[in-house]
């Protein structure tokens, strides 16, 4: 049986605070990778006092849920927050999950002094700890559907609040398996949370979950993102300017958001969403804070429903731009699809350097033979192999050698663009085929062949300033996916001939010169003003 540590409070300390200490008093136990491994990022005070702020429930009785709680900090912090701003308060019952046997004697320590803490505020106070996992704990909730008058039994919770574990889990992990409705492809443990919560969730409950931006997009969190909203209305979403600061004491490089929800059955009501920004945690008491309609910024009749995430007044710009365009990809008879060469899986077939006369090759291309408006082909690099052997086993590999854009598909994360976009032209090889491997997404028009001012165009707005800004206003993470390409919206085709023909006008490929003709075209110097000042 585990019995919390021996530590004392300090006089008139905050659970919250206490909660804290004893987390940084067990961060000292273990080792960095057994928090990675647990997913564990403590939230720091500031964020966990912000987060329970965002609560506005004044019901008398009521029943929390904290899953994956650590030292419970933000239970603690909600709790506090309650018995200040509800004066209705007379019972609260709390229910907290943490599997992590390392944690426990901490998170009974916290819980046992907010209970001692409580008695003061005359409140009735229960708490239950559960150490089984959450998500198979609560997999019948996935099962289990609401009728049109009631209730699924299992949605009991007036407010959820959680810093939930991130890490990626496979597909055949019996966690995936539960809630498979909502995954593709290798899941985040944190969005199975996000969902079981809301499941679990009354009518009019409260969600506030602090969480990676990577759900706003991507087919990964399509499913999620589809279900997530048929039964969440968000109210509010926190965004941060840092990637850094958020979680500093972790060394944690993580885009994160805030996000506050109300359970509601999907109707035709669209509610404003406010969106707020700060830096990090030591301005997040001054934030910047706008109001949008939630068209805005989740097309909820559309396919993807990606949610854009403006930060600040160019965002909102940008976006304005990208939605007064109607033109796309497919509109255009033009598709994006990801490279077919998964070069660990054809070994045998790839060769570093031109073998004459012994077997038939053809180029391989892959991300060291492209950057920003320049392909370059061959690049002698030790495990880089250049060449792929054409024959009956490797056809179906192959690309015909035509006209295409390449496009990155992954970013670093201190990249300064996300995108990053090749215009590739048919005459750079006499080869009928070539090869392209899967780290590389390609644009091309199936039948029929893209002219040379669409190429250069479609490069060109790619690699531009506005299209990096308008894509990470959806985009947390360093993937580009060619799902999210084809949804985006685009000038129309003549416009982007005409970027297309400048180009080859003044023979200059540069950064500076591209975004200087898309500005000028676009007439926007105005829209990134913003950012000079």
């Amino acid at each position: 049986m585990t019995t919390a540590i021996d530590i004392n409070p300090l006089s008139n300390e905050l659970p919250s605070h206490f909660a804290d200490r004893v987390g940084q008093l067990y961060a000292k136990t273990v080792t960095t990778k057994h928090k990675k491994d647990n997913g564990q990022f403590f939230t720091p005070t500031e964020i966990a006092h912000f987060m329970a702020g965002l609560t506005k429930q004044t019901k008398d009785k009521l029943k929390i849920l904290d899953p994956g709680c650590g030292t419970a900090i933000l239970s603690s912090s909600l709790i506090e927050t309650l018995t200040k701003q509800n004066v209705n308060l007379k019972e609260i019952e709390l229910f907290v999950y943490e599997t992590d046997q390392n944690i426990l004697p901490y998170t009974l320590a916290t819980l046992n002094y907010l209970t001692k803490w409580l008695k003061k505020y005359k409140i009735k106070f229960k708490v239950t700890l559960y150490t089984n996992d959450f998500v198979l704990e609560n997999k019948d909730c996935f099962q289990v559907s609401a009728t049109l008058f009631s209730e699924p039994q299992n949605a009991i919770y007036d407010i959820v609040i959680s810093n939930p574990p991130y890490f990626k889990i496979p597909k055949e992990d019996k966690r995936a398996s539960v809630a498979k409705s909502i995954v593709w492809g290798q899941p985040n443990i944190y969005s199975i949370f996000m969902m079981v919560a809301t499941k679990l969730l009354k009518e009019g409950g409260e969600l506030i979950f602090i969480t990676p931006r990577s759900f706003a997009s991507g087919n990964y969190f399509r499913a999620f993102r589809e279900a997530f909203f048929q039964e969440i209305e968000i109210e509010q979403i926190h965004l941060f300017g840092s990637r850094t600061d958020t979680f500093d004491r972790d060394n944690v490089l993580q885009e994160t958001l805030i996000l506050k929800g109300k359970k509601q059955k999907l109707n035709e009501h669209l509610p404003s969403i406010l969106v707020t920004h700060s830096n990090g945690i030591r301005d997040i008491e001054n934030f910047t804070e706008k109001i949008y309609k939630t068209f805005e910024l989740i097309d909820l009749k559309s396919k993807e429903k990606i949610i854009h995430l403006p930060t600040n007044e160019t965002d909102d710009k940008v976006i304005k731009l990208f939605k007064s365009w109607a033109g796309s990809l497919r509109q255009f008879d033009i598709q994006i699809s990801t490279g077919p060469v998964v070069s660990f899986r054809a070994t045998q077939y790839l060769f570093e350097q031109y073998q004459n006369g012994t077997v038939f090759l053809v180029p391989l291309y892959q991300l060291i033979n492209t950057a920003k408006m320049h392909f370059e082909w061959p690049v002698t690099k030790r495990s880089k192999p250049q060449y792929i052997q054409l024959c009956e086993e490797t056809k179906s590999l192959l690309l015909p050698n035509k006209n295409y854009v390449f496009l990155r598909r992954f970013s670093a994360k201190d990249d300064k663009s996300r995108l990053v976009a090749t215009p590739y032209f048919v005459d750079i090889t006499q080869a009928e085929y070539i090869g392209v491997e899967n780290h590389l997404n390609y644009i091309y028009r199936p039948k029929g062949h893209l002219e040379r001012n669409e190429i250069l165009g479609l490069a060109a707005l790619l690699n531009s300033n506005l299209f990096d800004t308008y894509f990470r206003t959806f985009n947390g993470n360093i993937n580009v996916s060619a799902t999210e390409l084809r949804e985006m919206p685009l000038p129309p085709l003549e416009d982007i001939k005409q970027i297309g023909n400048q180009i080859i006008l003044l023979n200059d490929f540069s950064q500076s010169r591209v975004d200087e003709i898309i500005n000028n075209y676009f007439d926007i110097e105005h829209i990134f003003a913003y950012e000079q000042n």
